[in-house]
């Protein structure tokens, strides 16, 4: 149960006015593993909207940006892959709020620090 004040509730934030949106489980991010992966505009407004999966930044730059701009479970899903996600889990620069809200719900990001 979130923490309140007074009567609303808190809710973490993945970055000013976007609350952090986690996903009910890891089994069910089924995204891509390999290849080049263009985000949508809404997710990335970057000069290059494309990403390389085997280069280990670049995927680490994806996941950061998904998880910090999704507001639907289905972007999360579409793109997040749960056993890589786990696997680079502590390589990625993420808002205290959303690692936070991923820990809480997904014990084993937790264990993976």
């Amino acid at each position: 149960m979130p923490a309140t004040t007074r009567d609303a509730p808190v809710v973490p934030l993945a970055r000013p006015h976007r609350p952090v949106l986690v996903a009910g489980t890891l089994t069910e991010l089924t995204g891509p593993t390999e290849g080049l992966v263009e985000l949508p505009l809404r997710l990335w407004w970057g000069p290059r909207g494309t990403f390389d999966l085997a280069e280990p930044t670049m995927l680490a730059w994806m996941y950061e940006n998904v998880l910090r701009e999704a507001i639907r479970v289905g972007e999360l899903r579409a793109y997040l892959h749960g056993p890589t996600l786990v696997r680079v889990w502590t390589q990625l620069n993420l808002p205290r709020a959303v690692r936070a809200a991923w820990e809480a719900r997904h014990p084993r990001l937790r264990r993976a620090r």
